[in-house]
């Protein structure tokens, strides 16, 4: 939330910023860090890097050994509340495990989200519900796992749903890394792409986000008929063509967002 000149709200509170900030240097690839580490990683002082450490291994987030610092698996918990809260990962998880067994493919759900410390009007794909099958990609996807939406057949999928303001604004700032030789880095070809998703309601992106990787993916609606997640199913290239990825996959995927959707309808009219 920004004030009226696009700057910081009013009540911005930038010691929980910064917080967060520190959470957030915690990664699979850096699980623990030293107090200098964490300071480089979100631009603090020392000092200040070590006020927030230390609050958080007080209140039982982060844990040290006197040098080194790590997260516990108390953060779970804020990522807990959310996921309760929204009834989404409960009511897709038993769907996505039968679509799972039919397809013999990983599928997931997803919902989007402004990426962290980017412009306002950025937009991550975050996963919120997963069954994988074999490992199709280098890196490890879990719940909570995000990638930049403009490279991902969900993402696509949740952008094509957004109202056209926020879809203007997203693509008029918007400057896409080529993450692969076939990643759609170009703007305008991605509007185009995008008006073709919202037309035919699903989305294939071909080794765009990661070479040999392949997906599909589906709108998930709420009872009132908004986009509130995206479904898709995930292979790799090597198994598969994107004929019959249309083909054979993408009526079943269907059904299974169909089904998720009749779920949210009942439980939002309990």
């Amino acid at each position: 939330m920004t004030g009226g000149g696009g700057g910081p709200h009013p009540d911005h509170v930038q010691s929980l910023v910064r917080g967060l900030a520190v959470i957030r240097a915690f990664d699979a690839e850096h699980p623990e860090q030293t107090l200098s580490d964490v300071a480089r990683a979100t631009d603090l002082t020392r000092a200040a890097a070590r006020r927030f450490l230390l609050t958080l291994v007080d209140l039982g987030y982060v844990r040290t050994d006197g040098r080194r610092f790590a997260l516990t698996p108390r953060v779970l918990e804020l990522g807990h509340s959310y996921l309760s809260s929204m009834g989404l990962p409960e009511i897709a998880a038993p769907h996505l495990e039968a679509l799972v067994g039919r397809v013999r493919e990983s599928a997931s759900v997803s919902v989007l989200d402004g990426a962290p410390d980017a412009p306002a009007g950025d937009y991550d794909v975050v996963y919120v519900a997963r069954v994988p099958t074999s490992r199709i990609m280098t890196v490890t996807i879990t719940i909570g796992t995000r990638f930049p939406a403009y490279a991902t057949s969900m993402g696509r999928v949740l952008l094509a749903a957004l109202p056209g303001p926020e879809l203007d604004a997203y693509l008029a700032h918007l400057r896409p890394d080529a993450l692969t030789d076939r990643t759609l880095a170009d703007p305008v070809a991605l509007r185009a792409e995008l008006d073709r998703v919202r037309a035919d309601g699903f989305c294939v992106v071909d080794q765009e986000l990661e070479a040999g990787l392949r997906s599909l993916a589906v709108p998930v609606h709420d009872r009132s008929g908004t986009v509130v997640a995206a479904a898709n199913v995930s292979t790799h290239a090597s198994r598969g063509t994107v004929e019959s990825l249309r083909g054979d996959v993408l009526p079943e995927l269907r059904v299974c967002a169909a089904a998720i959707e009749a779920d949210l309808r009942a439980t939002a009219g309990r």
